[in-house]
């Protein structure tokens, strides 16, 4: 955990004041969320205090994480460009976190861990699939093994005699018919 992530709230001068630091792949690899290889992200944090139990956090952060492609496995770089902000708010007794503009922490919080912010900031950057802009760009080898490995779907049981003979599977003619019509 990175600690200059974790702000002493209660204690924090009215004001701005500015967080810095660099992420490497340990701090993303702590849950199963996504691979990170390699990464070196510098985060730059806004905090201002705007009265006794109000802060404002603006979190900026740049730079790459390396996972892997899913087509080919190879190593893929992507560009962290993320800015995220977010209120924050000390009342009550129970953490609120169901808004994604507005956090609720509990009074007597003296600490607050935006590690996790931060965290999601970026992998929330990172696309769902994330693979080589073109096939080019894959492992050929890779690719050439998968293909190598490639199965044909098989209909079931009684299926299979028509299908050899029509090269469809059969399952389908009555949206086909649908179609026709």
């Amino acid at each position: 955990m990175v600690d200059a992530l974790k702000l002493k709230i209660k204690t924090l001068p009215f004001g701005t004041h500015a967080v810095e630091c660099h992420l490497d792949e340990s701090f993303f690899n702590t849950d199963e969320q996504v691979e990170v290889r390699r990464a070196s992200v510098d985060v730059t944090m806004q905090v201002t205090r705007k009265s006794e139990n109000t802060y404002r956090l603006e979190i900026d952060c740049h730079g790459t994480l390396t996972t892997a492609c899913d087509r080919c496995l190879d190593d893929l770089d992507l560009p962290v460009d993320e800015t995220y902000c977010l209120n924050v708010e000390q009342m009550g007794n129970e953490l609120d976190d169901t808004s994604d503009e507005l956090l609720i922490v509990p009074a007597e919080w003296r600490e607050l861990d935006t590690a996790p912010l931060v965290r999601d900031t970026v992998l929330l950057a990172i696309p769902m699939t994330h693979c080589h802009e073109s096939e080019d760009d894959c492992n050929a080898e890779m690719l050439e093994a998968l293909d190598s490995h490639r199965v044909e779907a098989v209909p079931d049981g009684d299926d299979q005699s028509q299908s050899e003979t029509t090269g469809t599977d059969p399952r389908w003619e009555a949206l086909r018919k649908l179609k026709e019509q």
